[in-house]
């Protein structure tokens, strides 16, 4: 897996590029700013691009900018972006426009690197990762009239563990149920949610993105 790594500061972006080394990842660049990014990611066509949420100059959402225009610019990269903020409306704002590759973490993850390499993966996979944390206060919030509406109260456990970027075994070990028994809530979610089998698109992306839509 190759990597850039963008963050203002020098302290973050090295001490992540040692964390991923050892745990087998190719860092292949590194970045102060937008604009390095987008250099060092022209430059090493990395699988993945870990983007901090605010950069200079103006530290407000230089990242969120900088992930919009690489998934726009380079369709099968990964972008991960970190922050140390717990926004939600961060979340949607990096989805709504492409929903697969793309992926928000706290900060607060990059000590734990199984988990921080498993969300590359996943992102690499075109697969789209939301913090627990973000997931957790989202599914607090009253909920307005949606699709959503439909589900079960199972069917929405499960769709809140999808919105993590768990896999189907995960979500299975995490309510202890069955393999097929999961596949038949995702199927039945996917009926309510009015995603029919399509070639073009991931309906799993597809129905979390209707999650966070609905409970931001």
């Amino acid at each position: 897996m190759k990597v850039v790594i963008a963050d203002d500061s020098m302290l973050l972006r090295e001490g992540v590029a040692r964390l991923l080394s050892d745990a087998g990842c190719d860092v292949v660049g590194t970045a102060e700013n937008a604009d390095r990014l987008m250099r060092e990611v022209q430059l090493t066509t990395p699988d993945v691009a870990i983007v901090d949420i605010k950069m200079p100059p103006t530290h407000t959402d230089e990242g969120i900018a900088a992930a919009r225009l690489l998934r726009e610019r380079h369709p099968g990269l990964g972008v991960l972006v970190l922050s140390q903020y717990l926004e939600s409306e961060y979340a949607m704002r990096l989805v709504t426009d492409a929903p697969g590759y793309v992926g928000y973490l706290l900060k607060e993850r990059v000590s734990e690197v199984a988990v921080l390499v498993d969300a590359l993966n996943r992102l690499i996979d075109g697969e789209c990762v939301i913090d627990p944390t973000i997931v957790a206060r989202l599914m607090r919030r009253p909920q307005r009239r949606e699709p959503l509406d439909a589900l079960t109260a199972r069917e929405r456990e499960v769709l809140g563990l999808m919105a993590e970027g768990r896999s189907n075994e995960a979500i299975g070990s995490q309510l202890t149920i069955g393999p097929k028994t999961v596949e038949a809530h995702i199927r039945q979610i996917m009926q309510k949610l009015n995603l029919p089998e399509s070639p073009d698109d991931n309906r799993r992306v597809l129905a979390v993105l209707s999650y966070l839509r609905s409970t931001t």
